[in-house]
């Protein structure tokens, strides 16, 4: 993903904030965190949700339904104004968005460490046959717990991430956002919120029952 202005350049700039960034980071369902920073006419946002919080789900789309609700999603998450509303006098435009869908899965990596440990050398594997048939009765007594320790473990989790350059004729008329994101995704519960201005950074939260961020004073 390609970065006009990168907010994530301007929070590694204040370590400070970047140390919360990190902890606001970690998979909270209901909890997305959105990262803001104005420089002039620029506003550049970094938004981050759980999958479970877009579409409601976080393991890998496999039907036709959950593809379709994926690609709803991105396109949706791409509009940022319909998103994240602000003043019309402001005269905001998108100069640039992105949005995609990110995920991980852990047995992968268990699978290839197990195939590692599996290159030994022949004569010592032969010399330790026995040891080697006592720890696979052993492993077969527990197979059961252990493969339900790695289903779990193997679990997907999926985060939709996306950036916006944003270019507004009148910054100084930036006084809020509203966030009509809390209307368009149901799941949704909170936004961590980090800005950025010429006269610092503040962190701030917008829950879904008051979904409007007051601005004045931080220009």
């Amino acid at each position: 993903m390609k970065h006009t202005l990168s907010v994530v350049a301007l929070l590694a700039a204040c370590p400070a904030l970047a140390d919360e960034t990190r902890q606001m980071e970690a998979h909270e369902h209901g909890v997305a965190a959105l990262n803001i920073a104005f420089d002039g006419e620029t506003v550049a946002i970094e938004f981050m949700a759980p999958g479970a919080d877009i579409v409601g789900f976080e393991y890998e789309a496999e039907t036709e339904e959950d593809r379709a609700a994926v690609d709803e999603a991105v396109a949706t998450l791409a509009r940022p104004l319909d998103l994240f509303v602000l003043p019309d006098a402001a005269a905001c435009s998108v100069t640039q968005a992105s949005a995609e869908l990110e995920g991980d899965i852990d047995h992968d990596h268990d699978h290839e460490h197990a195939a590692d440990e599996g290159h030994g050398d022949h004569d010592h594997d032969h010399e330790h046959d026995e040891a080697a048939a006592h720890d696979h009765e052993h492993d077969h007594e527990h197979g059961e717990e252990h493969a339900e320790h790695d289903h779990e473990e193997g679990a997907t989790h999926s985060e939709f991430h996306a950036e916006y350059t944003l270019t507004c004729g009148a910054p100084e008329a930036l006084d809020q956002i509203t966030f009509a994101y809390f209307d368009m995704f149901e799941n949704a519960r909170e936004l961590e919120i980090q800005v950025i201005t010429a006269s610092g950074a503040q962190a701030f939260e917008v829950e879904r029952d008051a979904p409007t961020l007051d601005l004045q004073g931080l220009f």
